[in-house]
């Protein structure tokens, strides 16, 4: 049955306005009409009559009166669906008028692996910020297949700190090396494999809790390395959690080098010798690149991972609080 709101008929484009999808996306955020309508600086009769409307325009029920709350029936919940998404396009529409006007891109989103020195990630931040770009900056953690799936996906427009492993790379994507990083086994000096003897076999390992990172990606199963079939493990978000988790003497596993060496020089760790072939990775870094070449914020970061220091300073210079 139509809904009948005693309401002149809109035409469902001319309802569905920016205005009006945010307004729907405080209402549920929110959980009340009340709460939106403070927030939105309305009387709560105005912010209902505002839905009303639109549910009339769109001949659907978004809430469910039934409750107090702000519940969204399910047609609600894919208009919100719907409406993020088209909100995020007219966003990246803007963003696209204002880099053709100006040459610098709205915004800038770094997709970085946990295996990069984050504070080096946050002196080159500093020094980009300095010259005082109209770009805003945002950066996402990342670990193994998930940056190269935030750059193919849009989510990101730049990926540092790749794994070779991870790097299957869609159309319009350029990428560099960034540099190759050696992994070295370690143990806390309280875990039961520091005091077996060098070499240790991959046999005696896989007896033992190995402690792995998890592929950040959110499609599809990603990658896992380092994990013998049936080994128990403790998956952590991050390499500094793994690091951590090892310290703790909670498992043992495969480290970068230079994020485990701090901790070696104060006895925190302790590496073994295995009998496998060193694990070695080769790290790159990738862009999205447009039919019109790179923004100018894009630009000044492509120019900075250029310099073989600035990229050895991302995989060497880890530091301690």
């Amino acid at each position: 049955m139509p809904l009948q709101v005693g309401l002149s008929r809109n035409k469902p484009y001319d309802a569905l306005t920016p205005e009006a999808l945010n307004m729907l996306q405080s209402i549920v955020e929110l959980g009340s009409f009340a709460a939106a309508a403070r927030k939105l600086g309305l009387v709560p009769s105005a912010l209902t009559y505002r839905v009303r409307q639109l549910e009339d325009a769109l001949d659907v029920l978004l809430f469910d009166r039934s409750t107090r709350q702000a519940k969204p029936t399910a047609a609600g919940r894919e208009l919100l669906r719907e409406g993020a998404r088209l909100l995020n396009e007219m966003d990246a529409i803007a963003s696209r008028v204002k880099r053709v006007a100006t040459g610098w891109e709205a915004e800038l989103t770094i997709a970085v692996d946990t295996i990069i020195a984050p504070s080096i990630i946050m002196e080159l931040c500093a020094a980009f910020l300095a010259i005082n770009p109209p770009t805003r900056l945002r950066l996402r953690d990342e670990a193994l297949s998930g940056s190269i799936q935030a750059l193919e996906n849009g989510q990101a427009d730049l990926a540092i700190g790749i794994p070779h492993e991870a790097l299957i790379l869609g159309q319009g994507i350029q990428h560099q090396p960034l540099g190759s990083i050696g992994f070295i086994f370690v143990v806390a000096p309280h875990h039961p494999l520091a005091s077996a003897q060098n070499p240790i076999t991959a046999e005696l390992i896989s007896q033992h809790r190995v402690v792995s990172v998890a592929d950040s990606v959110q499609r599809g199963s990603g990658l896992t390395i380092g994990v013998a079939p049936g080994q128990d493990v403790l998956t952590v978000p991050s390499m500094a959690a793994k690091l951590d988790a090892q310290m703790r003497g909670l498992g043992c596993g495969f480290v970068p080098e230079p994020m485990a060496r701090p901790y070696l020089e104060v006895g925190r760790l302790i590496e073994k010798q295995v009998h496998q072939i060193q694990r070695v990775t080769h790290s790159r870094y990738a862009w999205r690149q447009s039919a019109s070449g790179p923004g100018r914020a894009l630009q000044w970061w492509l120019s900075q991972l250029s310099q073989p220091a600035t990229r050895q300073a991302l995989i060497e210079n880890h530091r301690t609080l």
